[in-house]
């Protein structure tokens, strides 16, 4: 501004001084009174924009250091949306119909994920649409403590035994149908990394949905129906694991955990207890994995007279089942990475997963799930091939023997065919 009207007032003054003898002489005054009020002009510009100077450095420091809540840290909130869409071919041998069929293709589950943090707070959360019935996998808010301490607040899963899986294969083993692997549960978890120490302890206040006659769901615990009136209460956990590294990228990992908590009957309005405990041991030597673990349980409900106290109901995915109230759980795993490069495959890994529950009531067959199989890796798309058999074990032909997982007089193995395919994005 200021020399935008110098230059204007120059190019006037050359214009007066050029101005020709003969011209008049009320025109070159006119010109000069034009120049004086353009130098007024100009002094009083400068005047104001010194003001104005002066005022914006005049201003405290709290006005000058006000940015906007999200860019006061040079934090942006960071979210991630995935998921996944999966279908079985499932042949059961057990099934006279799918015999007759050639087994069927089925839609297994259709998933969402969403995780995310903001100024220190993370979320994490996933929900699950299967044909016949919809829920939600876990959902946690956290945060960082302090350098070595997490906690997280939500459904979130429980820290007991191997983690975060005690199998390699889709079906899972006997402890997942006991509740006793990938369980997750409504509660707070608090997690300390400490070198190659992991403690994590967390506090349970019921099962994931809050409500025990809700079979629609994930995780496996004790529901209601029927004369069964126990539910989960006030389930206190702690798990505490070391890791030892070897020579390259062999690594092994011993652990100890602990579980206790209360089964309310709503009929009597007496609590009773359920423990756990459990050992284990997860060793990783380049390609070979070991995962080995044995648990002891035990459910002691207070039922009212005339409901047995030897065996307890389990349920999730629409389904339950009685299974034997104390019982010891022996898992042997082992699993074995061999790369490829077959097109978009890039990895197969072959695995045998052996799982046994001993039942404690006298005269009750023993529950054994036996999976030989394969992962076939070609991101994003993951297939699992599984051959499964199962002795006295839920949804593997004891579906005409609801007391199998409790008693276990089927008897016999029987085996089911099975390929999950997988796109995750």
């Amino acid at each position: 501004m200021q020399r935008r009207l110098a230059c204007t007032a120059c190019a006037l003054l050359f214009f007066a001084i050029g101005l020709s003898g003969s011209a008049a002489a009320e025109e070159v005054e006119a010109l000069r009174r034009e120049l004086r009020a353009l130098k007024e002009r100009v002094r009083a510009l400068e005047g104001r924009l010194e003001k104005a100077e002066r005022l914006r450095e005049d201003r405290p420091e709290k006005v000058a250091e006000e940015p906007e809540p999200e860019k006061a840290k040079g934090e942006e909130p960071a979210y991630r949306i995935g998921g996944a869409l999966r279908g079985s071919y499932a042949y059961r041998e057990f099934d006279e119909n799918s015999e007759a069929r050639g087994g069927d293709l089925e839609f297994d589950v259709f998933r969402l994920d969403v995780d995310g943090a903001y100024k220190g707070v993370l979320v994490s959360a996933q929900y699950r649409w299967y044909s016949y019935m919809h829920v939600i996998h876990h959902g946690w808010v956290g945060c960082d403590v302090s350098e070595q301490w997490h906690g997280r607040l939500g459904v979130t899963q429980v820290p007991f035994g191997l983690l975060p899986y005690a199998s390699h294969s889709w079906w899972f083993g006997v402890p997942y149908y006991l509740g006793l692997e990938d369980d997750y549960d409504m509660g707070v978890k608090a997690v300390r990394d400490s070198g190659p120490w992991n403690l994590q302890l967390g506090f349970f206040k019921n099962g994931e949905w809050g409500d025990a006659s809700k079979t629609e769901r994930y995780s496996f615990d004790v529901v209601t129906l029927g004369d069964q009136r126990n539910e989960e209460t006030n389930q206190l956990n702690a798990r505490l694991s070391y890791r030892l590294e070897h020579s390259g990228e062999s690594t092994s990992e011993f652990g100890v955990s602990l579980q206790w908590g209360g089964l309310y009957n709503q009929v009597t309005g007496d609590t009773g207890h359920h423990g756990a405990a459990a050992v284990h041991y997860n060793g990783k030597f380049g390609p070979l994995n070991l995962m080995l673990e044995a648990v002891r349980y035990e459910y002691d409900p207070e039922n009212p007279p005339g409901v047995p106290r030897d065996t307890v109901l389990l349920g999730a995915f629409g389904s339950t089942y009685l299974a034997a109230a104390e019982g010891a759980v022996f898992v042997a795993n082992v699993g074995y990475d061999v790369p490829v490069d077959w097109g978009p495959v890039t990895m197969l890994t072959f695995y045998n997963d052996f799982s046994i529950l001993v039942k404690d009531e006298e005269g009750s067959g023993d529950s054994s799930i036996d999976t030989l199989g394969c992962l076939i890796t070609a991101e994003p798309v993951f297939t699992y091939v599984d051959l499964i058999f199962g002795k006295n074990a839920p949804f593997l032909g004891s579906g005409t023997n609801p007391l199998a997982t409790a008693a276990g007089s089927d008897g016999g193995w029987q085996a089911r065919f099975n390929v999950n395919v997988g796109y995750y994005f």
